[in-house]
């Protein structure tokens, strides 16, 4: 660590760029925020060299995370209060930011070489939904997660700092049009299951019909308006949560982690 870089400096400046996606894709590269986030990100780096570009940091958070940066060889760069805020899209920065490497998979990897469990998001739109289905997916074991096209962008600063590290953990596919891959994945062997409220099956009744053997790919619709009928149809089954009280719905991040955690018990 050497000279103090200010906002103005080129490095952190390109690095701004990444907090739009159209800079993301230009730069094949994302902006990982916080202990957290750096911590898995800078794991990642041990074990593939280009992972993680660089690291900014100020001089207060060197000193508060200093064990977490010592040793590392990733290029650490010591910026001032106000680069590393410009570098930030939360109200309080952490004053430590990742330079990583975009992590996109072809969805073909997952007709080739299905997990166990899987998940796709379709027409997604909240980015903090989004970030937790990705945390929640990671934490069942889920070995992917596809953000079809028109979701949320998985590289979106609140979705990586929603997912809490995981992003780092899970094969992302993005921008995959759903409907093709549906067809592959089910011609591949994988069961694809469609949360839907109206589903026909009952989520405690589906471990009994099978339908959580695994391979499995969950799809789950956007917010508001749910799957689209069409890619509900091409599913095996639509599963609903059956719902005890008055409540009208539940908020999708919930929904997904109840169906995602139903199918790791079923699968043991």
């Amino acid at each position: 660590m050497s000279e103090l870089l200010t906002e103005r400096s080129a490095r952190v400046a390109a690095a701004r760029k990444l907090t739009r996606r159209s800079g993301r894709d230009d730069a094949r590269a994302f902006l990982a925020e916080g202990r957290q986030a750096v911590s898995e990100a800078l794991v990642e780096a041990r074990t593939d060299p280009d992972a993680v570009r660089e690291v900014f940091v100020t001089e207060a958070a060197a000193a508060a995370h200093r064990e977490l940066l010592a040793g590392t060889r990733v290029p650490v760069r010591v910026v001032t209060d106000r680069a590393a805020a410009s570098l930030s899209e939360t109200v309080t920065p952490q004053g430590l930011v990742a330079v990583c490497a975009l992590r996109d998979v072809p969805a073909e990897t997952l007709v080739a070489d299905p997990p166990r469990l899987a998940v796709a998001l379709a027409e997604l739109a909240d980015p903090g939904n989004a970030g937790t289905v990705l945390r929640t997916a990671d934490a069942c074991g889920a070995g992917t997660v596809v953000f079809g096209s028109g979701s949320a962008d998985p590289y979106n600063g609140k979705v990586v700092r929603s997912s809490a590290g995981s992003i780092f953990h899970v094969d992302v596919v993005r921008g995959a049009p759903l409907a093709p891959l549906v067809e592959s994945v089910r011609a591949a062997g994988v069961t694809v299951l469609a949360a839907d409220g109206d589903g026909e099956t009952a989520l405690d009744e589906a471990g009994d019909d099978g339908l959580f053997a695994a391979p499995v790919l969950w799809l789950f619709g956007n917010e508001a308006r749910g799957l689209d009928p069409a890619l509900a149809g091409l599913a095996d089954a639509r599963v609903r949560i059956p719902i005890r009280g008055r409540a009208e719905s539940l908020n999708l991040s919930v929904a997904a982690a109840i169906c995602l955690y139903a199918t790791q018990l079923a699968q043991g």
